[in-house]
């Protein structure tokens, strides 16, 4: 394989850029804090069509929105503001910039687990624990959802 357009290069005779994957610390960090964000605009969503207590709307604003969040900010900026505040980025298959929509999609399709009425916030919790877990245990810090993206990475700026 050689490298080329598709590949981020650090100048010197076209070699790779050298990437250094995000920790699982720094990762939870960037998630909470754009789980907040979503959080407060789920809540005044819900709120301002007069659903604060129907456990169906609230699933649908929080689960459909961190859902869309997540993939708008990785497709154009490659980031959530939580990442970027962190200082970590993803980086789609094979060293791309950022990821495309499906990757995206893919990798985070996991937080539509909420919508699921009683259950799904369960589901999540078990979904965040299996990528935490499968962050940690990996060498290039890639949790069982950037593997299924295709290989996307969350990496140090």
């Amino acid at each position: 394989m050689t490298y080329g357009e598709n590949y981020p290069t650090s100048g010197a005779y076209g070699a790779p850029a050298p990437v250094h994957p995000g920790d699982l610390l720094p990762r939870f960090f960037a998630r909470l804090i754009d789980g907040i964000i979503v959080g407060v605009l789920a809540f005044f969503g819900a709120f301002s069509i007069g659903s604060m207590s129907d456990i169906m709307v609230t699933g649908l604003f929080s689960g459909l929105g961190m859902f869309l969040y997540f993939v708008l900010f990785e497709v154009t900026a490659g980031a959530t503001p939580g990442k970027m505040l962190l200082g970590l980025s993803v980086r789609g298959p094979h060293g791309m910039p950022k990821p495309d929509f499906k990757q995206s999609a893919i990798r985070n399709s996991f937080t539509l687990l909420t919508i699921i009425p009683w259950v799904g916030g369960l589901l999540a919790f078990i979904a965040y624990i299996f990528i935490a877990v499968t962050i940690n245990s990996s060498p290039c810090k890639q949790g069982r959802h950037d593997e299924l993206a295709g290989g996307t990475q969350v990496v140090k700026k």
